[in-house]
């Protein structure tokens, strides 16, 4: 239940906004603008701020951002780390995953790389309640999906 100074305190949301940047090198550019410039934001502050809140990661490292832009064009963004696909391609080794998963195997990769995936998700603001097992099996889904194969036994 909310409280009325919180009610009182909230600000209007114009819209919610998803994008997808390298990580420390989003530039000014066609599709920061045309996303944050219709709700009036400032889009050099932006780009700054996401960089310097993703320094840490290596360069052109895909990120997901959750911007939600206000009534007042003011802004509030969440940096998410990179989607599950694209940390099991790099763990697999693979560009693409199979065009026939379930009958043709892209890759393989052992369990280990499972659970680093998943420690790594784990930390994403959706993921922080689930166990570190609950994360795993997504993972595992998610290569499955992939047509990569997940080795439960080290050779």
């Amino acid at each position: 239940m909310s409280t009325l100074k919180e009610i009182l305190t909230r600000r209007p949301v114009a819209a919610t906004i998803r994008l997808t940047l390298p990580a420390g090198q989003a530039k000014m550019g066609q599709t920061i603008g045309q996303m944050l410039g219709q709700y009036k934001l400032n889009q050099m502050a932006f780009v700054k701020d996401f960089n310097a809140r993703t320094q840490k990661y290596k360069p052109e490292t895909p990120m997901g951002v959750l911007v939600t832009a206000f009534k007042d064009s003011t802004y509030e963004f969440t940096v998410r780390s990179p989607s599950v696909t694209w940390y099991l391609k790099k763990a697999a080794g693979i560009e693409s995953g199979s065009g026939r998963p379930g009958h043709v195997v892209a890759s393989t990769i052992t369990m280990k790389h499972v659970y680093e995936i998943a420690k790594v998700k784990q930390s994403d603001p959706y993921c922080q309640y689930m166990s570190l097992e609950a994360i795993s099996r997504s993972v595992v889904g998610t290569a499955a999906s992939m047509g990569i194969r997940v080795q439960k036994e080290l050779d």
